[in-house]
């Protein structure tokens, strides 16, 4: 399915093994000390749904910087995100695009 079909239609969300457990197990507070059990916990859920990829893809295109989605935590998703425009990411650091 087409990245911008996917995100329009969420149909794949209605397949997906999370909705048959606690939304909360997906959202741990925090990503440290006892969250880390939440987090394996919901990425167990996560190995074993169908729907694993579509969900990734859209938590990616997104921009979903909470929970875990498509098996990933926020900052595993920061991690794989596509890099920005490189010309954007020098400005936003304060930096200019070429150096002198």
């Amino acid at each position: 399915m087409p990245a911008a079909a996917r995100v329009l239609s969420a149909d794949w969300a209605a397949r997906g093994t999370r909705r048959y457990g606690d939304p909360d197990l997906f959202f741990p507070i925090t990503s440290s000390g006892p969250a880390l059990l939440q987090i394996a916990q919901a990425k167990a859920v996560c190995a074993r749904c169908p729907v694993l990829l579509d969900c990734l893809g859209y938590a990616l295109e997104t921009g979903q910087d909470a929970g875990v989605w498509g098996g990933t935590t926020a900052e595993e998703r920061r991690e794989i995100r596509p890099p920005t425009h490189p010309m954007s990411s020098a400005a936003s650091r304060g930096q200019d695009e070429f150096p002198a």
